[in-house]
């Protein structure tokens, strides 16, 4: 039973993975117009994977960037028994991206879970980081956002409100 459920999760990955573009261009903030390119991969990245993810019924965030492409905010969500749970999501670019990933942080959720550093950074060090270390620079934000953020939350999301530590802002309201 093992070996066919991580096979699944393999065969789901893979999928996720082939649905975001790729990216060709290393180069970070600092690099001048390298960045500029970089940045346009960037977002070619990003409206493909969220568009495919409106096109499959499963939109789960927006994100944004200031002008210089270096700050990223919006709001991600998650639904859980049929409720949604939607935070703030941020994290800059390191200077040294592509070769470091971004640090994606859910401040409103700082402190609730031990998956987490301080300021609401989420804890993707064992599962993530050396999955983008082998595929520097193909990876980008979108590639981030979906083997980083989207399972953290799948598996964390449940978790806090079990234990009561976030609850839905209707229910919390009432």
């Amino acid at each position: 039973m093992r070996n066919s459920r991580q096979k699944m999760v393999d065969e789901v990955t893979k999928k996720r993975l082939a649905s975001i573009p790729l990216l060709r261009t290393r180069a970070g903030p600092r690099d001048g117009d390298q960045w500029a390119t970089r940045l346009k991969e960037e977002y070619t990245s990003l409206i493909q994977y969220v568009s495919q993810n409106k096109d499959s019924d499963n939109d789960w965030f927006r994100l944004e960037s200031n002008k210089d492409g270096t700050r990223w905010f919006g709001k991600c969500w998650y639904i859980h028994n049929l409720l949604k749970y939607e935070f703030n999501v941020e994290f800059d670019i390191p200077v040294t991206y592509p070769t470091t990933a971004p640090e994606i942080a859910l401040p409103e959720l700082d402190g609730k879970t031990a998956k987490m550093y301080r300021g609401g950074k989420i804890c993707l060090t064992d599962h993530f980081k050396p999955l983008w270390a082998r595929n520097v620079p193909k990876f980008g934000i979108g590639h981030a956002m979906a083997l980083g953020l989207g399972p953290w939350l799948a598996v964390e999301i449940p978790d806090l409100v079990q234990k009561g530590l976030i609850q839905h802002k209707q229910s919390a309201s009432q």
